[in-house]
């Protein structure tokens, strides 16, 4: 169900929202476009479909336009994907070649013509090739970890990037001296979503049922996609290791996206690795294709600590949510995830195996500091990280870039 901007004022106060609706005043009729890969799955998906109706009841005129390509040009961005977070990869001339013709062909079929065009990741940044004459302002969002990036794939994507009116990026860590006009907008979650809303017990409890997950000793749980660089089979060491010490469950949970054609395989590889012992549980199970928000709230609801051991992040966005649940997580100190997870503060930080693992016994052992994290995450979530933040920061930038 869509909601309307006045709704979050209970989260926010009247304010906040009518800070919002000036912002949105001088932008009325303004027509807004966006384009990414994928209509589900991820965190990029997720907050379009909370954001836009946003947009359309603050009387902007906005539309969404999704990608479709070969299996040689997911499989060209997957492996970009990859190199621009940090791995040794290239593209041979086939998969250059795959990647701009499937780039022109959907830029060709899509009227691309709004004053204002939001490019979303690598898959489509090609576009701005193809950015009509008319008058409008091109913004590239780039919602990955480009702490690390192979040098020559970031070469090869910057000459897009560059014709952009401005870049935005997650964190300041993904910026370095590129020559280009940059803003930093955090992603945000809906608290209105149905995977943030409050659940009663019975519903937590209906769901652990339902995928037979006993309740009869604390669940460690990481929400992610399956993906090398969310690290399910390092959050399988960590369980290991605090079982020696502390009887527990853990469940991974997530899926996959459509434009990813590597996570079959590897969703494929954490279960063997987890087939051994009956106390992880991978879900969705399979022959299911995907758990509902409402399932993944009630499983972190329920969960003991929450866990986010990824290797490379964007931002994080399950760690948002479980912040917003009052859950205590222990978290690695990459992307986005240190802006959420103030050490001490709002939950633990790691940077090994062995520390995660330390770390999640500390917290099972000191329940008062559980409480306490989780109380200052919830709090450093609605200051910061609400959807309400993220439209003001895009209406913002549409003023400052439009007037420009």
């Amino acid at each position: 169900m869509n909601t309307r901007i006045n709704d979050y004022a209970r989260f926010v106060g009247d304010e906040c929202i009518a800070r919002i609706r000036g912002l949105a005043k001088d932008l009325q009729g303004t027509t807004l476009l966006h384009v990414n890969s994928t209509s589900t799955g991820g965190g990029v998906a997720e907050m379009l479909h909370r954001l836009l109706p946003l947009f359309s009841d603050l009387g902007l005129k906005t539309r969404w336009e999704v990608l479709s390509g070969t299996p040689l040009f997911f499989q060209t961005t997957k492996t970009m994907h990859n190199a621009l977070q940090g791995k040794d990869l290239q593209l041979t001339a086939e998969m250059k070649r795959e990647y701009e013709v499937v780039n022109r062909r959907n830029a060709e079929r899509m009227d691309l013509t709004a004053d204002v065009v939001m490019i979303h990741d690598p898959q489509p940044a090609p576009f701005i090739v193809y950015r009509p004459k008319k008058k409008s302002s091109w913004f590239w969002r780039c919602h990955i970890d480009l702490s690390h990036p192979n040098f020559d794939l970031w070469q090869f994507l910057l000459k897009y990037v560059k014709l952009y009116d401005i870049s935005i990026f997650s964190s300041h860590k993904f910026v370095s001296d590129f020559g280009l006009l940059v803003a930093i907008v955090a992603p945000s979650i809906d608290p209105l979503a149905e995977k943030n809303i409050d659940l009663t017990r019975e519903q937590i409890e209906a769901v652990y049922t339902r995928y037979e997950i006993p309740r009869d000793k604390p669940i460690l749980l990481q929400v992610s996609r399956f993906d090398i660089f969310k690290d399910p089979l390092g959050v399988i060491e960590v369980y290991n290791r605090v079982k020696e010490q502390c009887d527990c469950r853990l469940v991974l949970a997530g899926g996959g996206a459509t434009d990813d054609p590597e996570g079959e395989a590897f969703i494929a590889q954490v279960r063997e690795q987890a087939s051994c012992d009956p106390q992880i549980h991978i879900l969705p199970p399979q022959g299911q294709t995907q758990l509902t928000d409402v399932e993944i709230n009630a499983l972190q609801r329920g969960a003991e600590i929450i866990i986010q051991k990824s290797l490379r992040e964007g931002f994080a966005l399950t760690v948002t949510e479980a912040l917003w649940k009052k859950k205590p997580i222990v978290a690695t100190a990459v992307g986005g995830i240190p802006r959420q997870v103030i050490d001490g503060k709002t939950g633990l930080l790691s940077d090994s195996i062995a520390g995660t693992a330390s770390k999640i016994l500390r917290l099972l052992h000191d329940r008062k500091l559980a409480a306490d994290l989780g109380i200052a995450g919830y709090n450093h979530v609605r200051d910061n990280f609400l959807i309400t933040r993220h439209l003001e920061d895009y209406l913002r930038l549409m003023t400052l870039i439009t007037r420009r």
